[in-house]
């Protein structure tokens, strides 16, 4: 299963004071919007993303099709493709993606330590490849 580009989303209570503190660790503003209360931090092998009065808890983010700088991965496991197999494997999700989608979707589930994942896919689904005479 290919989950994609990982990061920690940090719950903050004050976004400019977390970005200045992990400006001081090496990370550096890559995007996001300040004034909606969030950015996305990288240094040199990791990305976080401060959200400030977004939600309660810090939550484990894979984002299917994407690679670290974002760009779209040539392959890639589908959201809803995960998701069928997760719940194959006995797990239960929290939310679920339409599975009559297409284009971009989430699901979120909670590890046995009450640790909240979420699984975010930005890009449509892939290509399926040509059938094969």
């Amino acid at each position: 299963m290919m989950l994609g580009n990982f990061s920690i989303s940090l719950a903050v209570k004050d976004l400019a004071a977390s970005r200045a503190f992990y400006e001081k660790l090496g990370f550096a503003v890559i995007g996001g919007n300040p004034s909606q209360g969030w950015l996305i931090l990288q240094n040199d092998s990791s990305t976080i993303g401060l959200f400030q009065g977004m939600f309660e808890k810090n939550i484990m983010t894979f984002n299917p099709g994407w690679d670290r700088a974002a760009a779209t991965l040539p392959t890639f496991d589908d959201v809803r493709d995960i998701q069928r197999l997760l719940e194959t494997k006995g797990l239960t999700l929290t939310t679920r993606a339409d599975e009559s989608s297409a284009g971009p979707a989430s699901i979120t589930l909670t590890d046995p330590d009450g640790n909240m994942i979420l699984i975010d896919q930005h890009v449509p689904r892939p290509s399926t490849p040509p059938a094969r005479p």
